[in-house]
């Protein structure tokens, strides 16, 4: 195995480059004479926990933060071969350290191992028994053959997120596979067509959120169009000691059984001082009617899972070494389950050069939004001799992952301040608050005339809605979307494109509500592209758009779309924790959804639901239609915000069934996937 590039520097050099590839040495050190200064590391590192985390130590953790201690000669002679042997102490899943696989063939094996997060141990399922998984790079252009061993008792499966690939090695069970029966191996062989950070995990049941995923970057046949000198990988998860099953179980029985975060009395009181007795009673109540809670921004929150960071967590503080004036690529990857993260690192500027594994036209910024299953890789440039924090906040606010970069080992970054959660406004339930009648019943979700106000935490659309769509969004038949098929071919460009583009006119939903498969309606969407997401509309610094994303090079097929699919992303939170397209859980769904080989159509997502979802078309890329005329970037997953009404534009040239789904692990659970077919048949 060579050198990982999510852990080693492209050239090992100067001093720094030697520290580092010492701390990684040192991480899986047996050494006695690290062994006897094993107490007098646990004291310090006990005096130095941060509060919210055990104190306990593991031995583990102990040889991550250790000095070099006389390791330097080892480290001289180890470094040359570029090796190390996988991040295992004594039969445990390793962290922060996973080995990189590469090669024309590659083996991997999924099976439990005793996993220590925070002093506490639990059983994982691994890849080749680390957390995360190895690394496997490939080079563009190559073939490869990756064996997976199931050692599980149930069946498993590898899906190879965003790789252009044939559908039967897709590794999506009931779909394009059977599935890796326990104590078999599943032979994956395909070209690899494409390049830049990636990943891959388990599509079967709750296994990712147990650890079955696992970094893969693939090498460019060409130059790429940035310089760095130091690359790592930084790959955000959540982990939970209990079971997928049990954390299902609670929210079937309460969907809000995690949220602790729900509106105090305290808060009722200061609501009252701020908007008024009145105001306040008719906020809290329409809230209440809708059965919703302003507060619901995650379904499972920091009350059960600690957030990772390359597998560590908060307290273990993941590092990554710099020399001063270098250029550093981090390649963030969201393999997290269930959580929304707010990346940012202080005091420094990223400079995002791509999306989804795709090159995009640099764009310098201080935070970014992910989603689940999103990847970013940026450019930093950190300078002196100081740490910097890598924060990854959750978007509800209730716990955060980090790990810091800095130029030699042991040094910390400040964790900065923790930002309050935020509510929820009208404008997220399809409302457009200009002219609302406050003392309307809302239980209807119907908008009404007249009033004219608006208050904190309830948002204030700058144009009133039209009853209609307008002369410049396209004419599309509500009561018939479930056909799925709208001609665009007698429309001009222009107006196929008006309602994507940032500042399109509301759409009104129409009478459709998709039955009791549905909580609720978004009586008005619209394209909410330029917005940063809720909780950062008013951020000090620059929060990365999805309207801030251009392809490097113009995409390929230049087509206009010949037809429209519009597909409702729907729920029902109030009693049954189920969600849906159109109304119609997985289970009950009708027939795949038929696109004919060769086509350009459009994928228009109207999201019906109060939260933002990740969706995730397996197969083809997703072009987002984002007003960036020639230039729109290619993606894998596309976050869809509340009351968001937006549209891709999709070339089917890849034949075959391929899954579509929220990327949420348990809304793919209940019930929010779709089969995609791509063949020569007419819908």
């Amino acid at each position: 195995m060579c050198g990982s590039a999510s852990i080693l520097p492209h050239r090992l050099h100067d001093e720094t480059d030697l520290r580092l590839a010492t701390a990684e040495i040192r991480a899986h050190s047996s050494s006695t004479r690290l062994c006897e200064k094993k107490e007098q590391i646990i004291m310090q590192l006990k005096r130095h926990a941060p509060n919210n985390q055990a104190t306990l130590v593991s031995r583990r953790l102990f040889l991550q933060r250790a000095g070099i201690f006389g390791l330097l000669g080892a480290a001289q002679q180890l470094i040359p071969a570029c090796a190390w042997a996988p991040a295992m102490t004594n039969g445990r899943a390793g962290v922060g350290s996973p080995p990189t696989l590469s090669g024309e063939v590659i083996d991997l094996t999924i099976e439990e191992t005793p996993f220590t997060v925070n002093g506490r141990t639990a059983t994982a399922m691994t890849v080749n028994g680390t957390i995360p998984g190895p690394v496997v790079r490939l080079r563009e252009g190559q073939d490869v053959t990756l064996r997976v061993t199931n050692r599980l008792t149930e069946i498993t499966s590898i899906h190879w997120h965003g790789i252009l690939l044939p559908p039967e090695v897709d590794g999506v069970p009931g779909v394009s596979f059977a599935g890796i029966k326990p104590g078999t191996t599943f032979t994956y062989r395909f070209p690899v067509k494409q390049s830049g950070t990636y990943w891959y995990h388990s599509h079967s049941g709750g296994q990712e959120m147990r650890g079955i995923y696992a970094p893969m970057i693939l090498d460019p046949l060409e130059p790429e169009p940035f310089h760095y000198d130091r690359d790592y990988v930084v790959m955000l998860s959540d982990w939970t000691f209990e079971s997928p099953e049990d954390v299902f179980a609670h929210l079937k029985k309460l969907p809000g059984y995690y949220n602790f975060q729900q509106r105090t009395a305290a808060e009722f009181f200061t609501n009252i001082a701020d908007w008024g007795v009145w105001t306040t009673l008719k906020n809290y109540l329409m809230w209440d009617r809708m059965r919703m809670d302003p507060t619901d921004f995650a379904d499972v929150t920091g009350y059960t899972f600690t957030y990772l960071m390359n597998g560590m967590a908060p307290g273990a503080n993941w590092t990554g070494l710099f020399r001063p004036g270098e250029k550093i690529r981090l390649r963030f990857i969201n393999a997290a389950s269930m959580t929304f993260y707010d990346v940012r690192i202080p005091g420094l500027t990223m400079t995002v050069v791509q999306a989804d594994g795709q090159n995009i036209q640099p764009v310098a910024v201080e935070e970014l939004r992910m989603g689940v299953a999103e990847t970013y890789d940026v450019i930093i440039e950190p300078t002196g001799d100081r740490a910097y924090t890598i924060f990854a906040e959750t978007m509800d606010r209730s716990g955060y992952a980090r790990g810091t970069l800095a130029p030699r080992p042991g040094m910390e970054g400040e964790i900065p301040e923790r930002r309050p959660r935020h509510l929820r406004t009208m404008e997220d339930m399809g409302m457009s608050m200009t002219h609302m009648d406050m003392g309307t019943d809302m239980s209807g979700m119907q908008h009404a005339n007249g009033g004219g106000m608006t208050m904190p935490g309830m948002g204030s659309s700058d144009e009133k809605p039209s009853s209609e769509p307008s002369a410049n969004t396209p004419s599309v038949d509500h009561r018939q979307h479930d056909a799925g098929m709208h001609d665009m071919s007698s429309k001009a460009p222009a107006e196929q494109t008006a309602s994507m583009v940032p500042g399109a006119e509301p759409v009104k939903h129409g009478p459709d509500d998709h039955g009791t498969g549905n909580q609720m309606v978004a009586e008005y969407s619209q394209n909410r592209f330029g917005e940063p997401g809720r909780g950062l509309e008013n951020s000090p610094w620059r929060v990365l758009r999805y309207t801030d994303l251009k392809s490097l090079t113009p995409y390929p097929d230049q087509r206009e779309p010949e037809r429209e699919i519009e597909l409702h992303v729907t729920g029902n939170m109030g009693d049954r924790y189920m969600w849906s397209f159109d109304g119609k859980k997985y289970s009950d769904a009708p027939e795949p959804i038929h696109f004919r080989y060769g086509e350009r159509l459009r994928l228009t997502f109207v999201n019906d639901t109060m939260m933002e979802h990740p969706l995730h078309l397996h197969g083809m890329w997703m072009h987002l239609e984002n007003g960036a005329g020639k230039y729109l970037p290619r993606k894998h997953t596309v976050i869809v915000k509340p009351a968001e009404r937006v549209s891709v534009a999709i070339s089917a040239d890849a034949p075959g069934r391929w899954a579509f789904h929220c990327h949420l692990l348990l809304h793919m659970e209940a019930g929010m996937f779709r089969v995609v077919e791509v063949s020569e048949k007419t819908p």
